[in-house]
């Protein structure tokens, strides 16, 4: 698919309704803070090059792989949802420059026998990392095939030993307007707050990833540590975490409190489910179909035959 294509997008379309509106405060406040806002390709070279972002040592884990082709490094990494730099799919790559991934720490508190706040590198120093090339699908019905690097979040839900009240597992992204723009702007109600119930974060699917395309993350893209839950829509794969807490209630996520009635908690991928303002039916796979071109959206995009069994008997219209 060409860029051409790509700029022909109506923001309508790929944009949830409030953030459309939002999108002109958010560039009228860079305007007056000094910086220009111009017109720029949807898929532009992303701000941090390959060259400068550290390699990783990680194994293939071809069990939880998908065969189909990967998107390319500039397509994942220049045409990303990240609104704390900005709502369009083009700012993060311009925007997440000031984002400084280290030192980075993590606090891991609530429902659990061992609560600590640890440093990235003490976090991840007990996981073995692996590469796993799942596909993410979002909400907005555009999809892409990506290498995540990262190790299961259940090992790590594991060694922080929660109690049998722990229930749900909730993850909080960094607050700090000075390296998050778009933080500035009442576009969400922030930090950004995802949860998984305590199954879905135990599921083998689930990962906490650190790279991408055997390197370490860009920022844009959630760096240093974000969640890749691949049966869900992309808002749930909460980025750059600064916080994990077992919980016993369901968490207050941030697109369930912004706009409950498109956005819930669970997130399922499901074609049978609309979103109220478009279908998800289909999809467009970013690089290899056109503006034109959609493919059948998959139920549990792709992996129903390892996660249905968490939802049986459970009515998925109601709990979207």
């Amino acid at each position: 698919m060409g860029m051409s294509l790509d700029t022909r997008i109506r923001p309508s379309e790929i944009t949830p309704e409030p953030l459309y509106h939002a999108r002109r405060q958010f560039l009228a406040g860079l305007a007056g803070a000094g910086i220009a806002a111009t017109a720029r390709p949807v898929l532009a070279q992303p701000v941090m090059s390959v060259a400068i972002v550290p390699r990783l040592d990680y194994r293939r884990n071809p069990r939880y792989s998908t065969t189909e082709k990967a998107n390319s490094y500039a397509e994942a990494t220049s045409y990303n949802n990240f609104y704390e730099f900005g709502t369009g799919k083009e700012d993060p790559a311009e925007n997440a420059h000031a984002l400084r991934p280290r030192p980075w720490s993590v606090t891991v508190d609530g429902e659990c026998e061992k609560p600590g706040t640890l440093d990235l590198d003490d976090l991840l120093k007990p996981h073995a990392l692996e590469e796993r090339v799942y596909r993410l699908r979002c909400v907005e019905a555009w999809s892409m095939v990506i290498p995540w690097i990262g190790f299961p979040l259940g090992d790590l839900v594991k060694r922080f030993q929660p109690t049998s009240r722990a229930k749900f597992v909730e993850f909080t992204t960094l607050l700090d307007p000075k390296q998050m723009p778009g933080q500035r702007y009442g576009v969400l109600d922030w930090p950004y707050v995802e949860g998984l119930r305590m199954d879905e974060a135990m599921h083998p699917l689930a990962i906490l990833a650190v790279g991408l395309y055997g390197r370490a993350l860009p920022n844009q893209n959630g760096a240093p540590l974000r969640l890749v839950v691949p049966w869900k829509y992309g808002f749930k794969s909460v980025k750059s975490i600064v916080r994990i807490r077992f919980t016993e209630r369901m968490p207050r996520t941030a697109w369930a409190v912004a706009a409950p009635r498109e956005y819930g908690f669970y997130a399922n991928v499901n074609p049978e489910v609309d979103h109220p303002r478009w279908s998800q039916k289909n999809e467009r796979r970013i690089g290899s179909d056109s503006l034109f071109t959609r493919r059948p959206t998959l139920p549990f995009n792709g992996y129903a035959a390892e996660v249905a069994s968490l939802y049986r008997g459970m009515d998925l219209v109601r709990n979207f």
